[in-house]
């Protein structure tokens, strides 16, 4: 891998290790966030789980090819219901990083998600270079 998807990895593994202790941190709240966001249930209590291995997986540099197809795929999850929510005027507050993410779901966070999928992208393209 080159150093753009090196550095990429490390940025976005941190940065998903980050949301994923930010939301085991607030525990409970940030499951009823995120079903106030439209969230399947089911999935909740996995998410931060999900993320820290993902991120981590990154941040090591084990599977990169298929660890960064599948935070696409989260990532990609969690845009399409930020845009769904905004699309319908709702506003909820933004569970994406637990107790740090307080302010309303707005346009910033589609944006700031979208960086996020670039880095994966990166990521990908550097591991099957």
């Amino acid at each position: 891998m080159d150093a753009v998807g090196l550095v990429a990895s490390v940025i976005l593994g941190a940065t998903m290790c980050a949301a994923a202790f930010s939301k085991l941190r607030t525990g409970r709240a940030w499951e009823e966030q995120g079903k106030a966001l439209g969230a399947p249930r089911i999935v909740l209590p996995l998410v931060p789980w999900v993320e820290l291995a993902l991120g981590a997986l990154l941040i090591v540099q084990i599977a990169a090819t298929a660890v960064s197809i599948a935070a696409l795929v989260l990532l990609g999850s969690f845009s399409l219901l930020l845009a769904f929510n905004l699309a319908r005027g709702r506003r909820p507050v933004c569970a994406c990083f637990g107790a740090w993410s307080a302010k309303p779901l707005g346009p910033g966070h589609l944006v700031r998600n979208g960086v996020l999928e670039a880095l994966a992208v990166l990521v990908l393209v550097a591991s099957v270079a």
